[in-house]
């Protein structure tokens, strides 16, 4: 049945002309108000417009796409290879599809809203990119969002991100608990024993995920998991350099830092060498995604490569029902470890 604006009206317990108001943003409302009206839409899924209400279940040209921080070379290489797949004819009647990027700056009720929105304007699709916040109820929150936005005939693709049980969300899946298991490894090998880790965020799923592979290879070579040698931090440079100046405070006999991605290194690196610490003669240093920039430091970056551009892309021709969905909707991207010069023997070998 077709919500109507008298019946967000009678939700929010205000006048249809309210509704209006607020939806029209053509006269000034109580922010208590506005936030009741806003709401009762949401609760009811109205959409907007006459044309779209009739025709519930038809899509426009519009494809969102969700990233933490455009600025992020890890979000920026995926929006724009998502974007290459979305552009040009194929929209409804032949015509050009939208793309439109919607930066979270990484908040949970950001994501919620650009969601929303998203479902209001009937996208035809929407791309989620980057880990997901371990939250129970925001977890719901979004899975509900998901299987609204299906219910609606919008694409939804997981781009990097975990699977959502219970929604019609296809999945493409980096494997970071296997890179970071890898990237341990490596410095186990060349006979590592003190190892210092810099995670990102607690509540994220790249970070839980990426620390659980560090940790498994900890366990196999029978090595302490100290928790002094663990600190969390944002996934920027100058969390890297605060995070080993703490490191090296806790335990200055560390001869390796891990690094929860490229930019965490970068900073890490930094702050070894303020401290009089050479890389890799002193302190061998590792990152995660393979940015850009990673081969050009010095020395270059030892690091695990996703690969990034081909995952968007394909994402983008799955969005756009250019490619087929993998089996069971969920496929597992690797990454490859790229061994470089950031990376030795501990310096007591």
């Amino acid at each position: 049945m077709t919500v109507t604006l008298a019946d967000v009206a009678a939700r929010a317990q205000v006048s249809p002309a309210t509704v209006s108001r607020v939806l029209n943003g053509n006269y000034p409302v109580a922010a208590s108000t506005r936030e009741r009206v806003l709401k009762a839409v949401d609760e009811l899924d109205y959409v907007l417009n006459g044309p779209a209400s009739s025709l519930a279940a038809a899509t426009s040209d519009l494809v969102g796409i969700l990233v933490n921080d455009i600025a992020d070379p890890f979000f920026g290489i995926m929006a724009s290879a998502i974007q290459s797949e979305i552009g040009g004819p194929g929209g409804r009647a032949g015509g050009e599809r939208l793309a439109v990027v919607c930066n979270t700056g990484g908040s949970p009720d950001r994501e919620l809203t650009y969601l929303t929105l998203l479902q209001r304007q009937r996208a035809a699709a929407v791309v989620l990119t980057g880990g997901a916040v371990e939250d129970a109820p925001h977890a719901a929150a979004v899975s509900a969002k998901l299987r609204k936005l299906a219910d609606a005939g919008t694409r939804v693709v997981l781009c990097g991100r975990p699977p959502v049980p219970g929604t019609q969300a296809i999945a493409l899946a980096f494997d970071n608990r296997g890179g970071a298991r890898r990237l341990t490894e490596h410095l186990i090998a060349l006979g590592h024993r003190r190892l210092g880790y810099i995670a990102g965020p607690e509540e994220r799923t790249t970070t839980r995920h990426r620390l659980e592979g560090h940790r498994e290879a900890l366990a196999a070579a029978d090595i302490e998991d100290d928790p002094r040698r663990t600190v969390y931090g944002r996934y920027d440079r100058s969390s890297g350099h605060e995070a080993t100046q703490e490191l090296l405070r806790r335990d200055p006999s560390l001869t390796a830092v891990v690094a929860a991605n490229d930019s965490v290194a970068l900073g890490a690196c930094a702050a070894l060498r303020e401290s009089g610490l050479r890389i890799p003669q002193d302190v061998s240093v590792v990152g995660f995604d393979d940015l850009p920039f990673s081969v050009d430091t010095v020395p270059a970056l030892t690091t695990v490569r996703l690969p990034l551009a081909e995952a968007g892309a394909r994402a983008g021709r799955i969005a756009t029902g250019r490619e087929e969905p993998p089996p069971g909707g969920v496929a597992t991207v690797t990454g490859e470890l790229m061994v470089r010069g950031s990376t030795g023997a501990p310096r007591e070998a």
